[in-house]
């Protein structure tokens, strides 16, 4: 599935228009709602596990997203009342139609992946907690969407109607501990916010692109990459999420500093490094507090040296080389928390790759954006990483 239909296919739904019957800011596409969705499940899961003691299995919880994230992007944005009054009369039917559409405009889809995607839709009961939390964090997501364009829509016919259409649906979901925590309006509620405001910083913001892409829907991208270069490499189970993890969440400092661009990490040595430490005191400062200490060491290890290749060995975080990963650290239940840093900044490329090529495909071209893709595609010529031949990828790219 990593090829270039597949990659292209992801990219659909940042054309995808939420709330686009009403008055609205940026920020509104289904690419940046999914993503914030699983930010918001990452906390829902950390809560339930802290306060009650839940056994989740977070590949379930993480598969679980990307299925409803190629389901959504497959159904694009039919209004939330019809959808759900589709899937309550002809569910099966529709999730049928699907399946079927996924494997015409993805040849190469894993019939396995596919296999537990029919399981997920079709079997409502199974993992059923991990699918709670799964609506919970979207009709979380959908509430700080509303939240701000609310005030924009104020006496539009039809607009309490949904304000207490998505309250209903929370409510149905209170006895989870996460939820319980956010209604409090609190720390962790404010964490959701700053978090919130990845949708609003563009990539590439030096140049004219279509279609624009936010910091947090570029997470997105780069964490399913990493999924599936995970399941590729033949990865554990722990090590596929803490994959997944660390691309949803390598860019969450940007929240405190903004995207700088590479350009200008790299032009006044050590420059970079000085924008790291800045990046560590924020984090520190800002971010961390409004999560429970328990979750800091989990945010730092997903933000700090994210490109690094990494283990923990007898309590302690050590670097290694690629491909010692997959050969040492590779079993579950051990505590290695094991993450694939190169493999992961060779998603981090190839989807800033993508962001250029699309636009110059669609004819909204710049000098940024020419130079970066070539120098990436030069970059990335003849070049395999754990057996995943990213080279041959960018060769499904045509030059434009």
């Amino acid at each position: 599935m990593l090829n270039k239909v597949f990659v292209e296919f992801l990219y659909e739904a940042a054309h995808i228009q939420r709330w686009n019957d009403h008055i609205r800011p940026n920020g509104f596409t289904e690419l940046d709602k999914q993503a914030h969705k699983m930010m918001i499940l990452y906390v829902l899961a950390k809560y339930e596990e802290q306060d009650h003691q839940a056994k989740l299995n977070w590949r379930v919880l993480i598969e679980g997203g990307i299925f409803e994230f190629l389901h959504r992007i497959v159904l694009t944005d039919i209004k939330p009342p019809v959808f759900h009054e589709l899937m309550r009369v002809h569910g099966k039917k529709l999730n049928s139609w699907v399946y079927e559409e996924l494997r015409q405009r993805i040849p190469d889809l894993d019939p396995v992946f596919m296999a537990k995607m029919q399981r997920h839709f079709d079997e409502p009961q199974e993992n059923y907690l991990e699918k709670k939390l799964l609506r919970a964090a979207h009709y979380l997501a959908t509430q700080w969407e509303f939240g701000i364009i609310y005030h924009f829509n104020q006496g539009i016919y039809g607009v309490e109607e949904t304000k207490a259409a998505i309250e209903s649906e929370i409510e149905d979901h209170y006895d989870l501990a996460g939820v319980q925590k956010l209604s409090l309006k609190g720390k962790t509620s404010k964490f959701v916010d700053l978090v919130g405001q990845l949708r609003f910083q563009k990539r590439w913001a030096q140049s004219p692109r279509v279609p624009e892409t936010s910091v947090m829907g570029h997470v997105l991208i780069v964490a399913a990459l990493a999924y599936f270069c995970a399941v590729k490499m033949q990865a554990s189970d722990e090590r596929i999420v803490n994959d997944f993890l660390c691309g949803l969440f390598h860019d969450l400092p940007e929240v405190l500093t903004r995207d700088i661009i590479s350009p200008i990490k790299r032009s006044i040595q050590g420059l970079d490094d000085l924008i790291k430490d800045i990046e560590k005191r924020q984090v520190a400062e800002k971010l961390l507090p409004l999560l429970p200490h328990s979750w800091h060491e989990d945010i730092l290890y997903f933000t700090e040296d994210e490109f690094s290749n990494r283990a923990v060995v007898d309590g302690e975080k050590i670097t290694c080389r690629p491909e010692e990963l997959g050969l040492k650290y590779n079993e579950n239940g051990k505590g290695y928390r094991a993450v694939d840093g190169t493999v992961l900044k060779c998603c981090d490329h190839l989807a800033a790759f993508v962001e250029a090529y699309l636009s110059i495909e669609y004819g909204i071209s710049s000098k940024h954006l020419r130079n970066g893709m070539e120098d990436l595609r030069e970059q990335y010529k003849n070049k395999v990483v754990c057996g995943l031949d990213f080279g041959k990828l960018y060769e499904e790219f045509p030059r434009l």
